[in-house]
């Protein structure tokens, strides 16, 4: 439940309220101002108009509470390795996305090792994924006041929506719409249907919030790795061949990422929602 907190106009106009005691005491100094018109009190008042006042500067504490509408480090991609904001950061925008986990196994970070060394042996510097996951919905911008109820009605969309297993094999490279990152994915090659049967629930969230839904068209996948700038061509022409040869050629046959879809995720933040699929 969200509480709100708001000063009371009656409490300021109380405080603003001078007594009677403060109104005669007033009228007292304008009185002996009045009565020595030129004299050195009016000389000293106009003393101390002129004199500059020198402020003490505010506590570090205080200056924390109201930042900056924009934060420089925040906005520094240095900070996060080269990655660029698809969006402006603004104070109160939550970035947000719905995506199915994916818990890696031993098998699975051993090809990623070999996949990553051969792309790097030929020009392309890849960074692993911190987490892993299918997105099922594009990064779209929230207000705080939204979250609960785009929750809501996430949760209410999807309770007939039961558990299935997908799989993925296939190797592609991504780019984002700005061109400004690239990703190797790993193409889910069974378990679609269902997975379009949750972006349409997905969609559905969106719509009602004016937001934008999912792709037309979409390529499922899970995210390995990526760096940044577009290197698309250069990852077609020189390695995803050889990469896919890794992945098909494993030491107990083709690998298969498989992906348990038992919850989705909604992520917004720093905050993150579950909710489990039927059995």
């Amino acid at each position: 439940m969200l509480v709100c907190y708001s000063s009371s106009s009656e409490e300021e106009s109380e405080d603003a309220v001078p007594t009677d005691e403060n109104n005669s005491f007033s009228r007292k100094c304008q009185e002996e101002e009045d009565g020595n018109n030129g004299g050195p009190a009016r000389k000293k008042h106009k003393i101390e108009q002129q004199a500059p006042k020198s402020r003490l500067p505010l506590p570090g504490c205080l200056l924390a509470m109201f930042p900056d509408e924009e934060d420089a480090e925040t906005e520094d991609s240095s900070l996060h390795g080269g990655r660029i904001r698809s969006f402006k950061h603004e104070r109160g925008n939550w970035a947000s996305y719905v995506y199915l986990p994916y818990h890696p196994e031993e098998e699975f970070m051993e090809l990623l090792e070999d996949l990553l060394s051969f792309a790097s042996a030929h020009g392309a510097v890849l960074t692993l994924q911190e987490e892993f996951h299918l997105s099922l919905s594009q990064t779209v911008v929230l207000r705080h006041h939204w979250i609960q109820p785009f929750a809501q009605s996430l949760k209410a969309g999807l309770m007939h929506c039961k558990r299935f297993l997908c799989t993925a094999g296939r190797l592609r490279v991504y780019c984002n719409a700005e061109r400004t990152r690239t990703f190797l994915g790993m193409e889910v090659c069974a378990g679609h249907v269902q997975i379009m049967d949750l972006v349409h629930e997905v969609d559905k969230t969106m719509t009602e919030f004016h937001l934008d839904t999912f792709y037309k068209d979409p390529s499922f996948h899970v995210s390995l790795a990526w760096c940044a700038g577009d290197l698309t061509g250069q990852m077609k022409e020189g390695c995803i061949q050889g990469m896919q040869s890794l992945v098909d050629n494993h030491e107990e046959g083709p690998f298969v990422l498989q992906l348990d879809c038992e919850e989705l995720r909604f992520r917004t933040g720093n905050k993150t929602f579950r909710f489990p699929l039927k059995p």
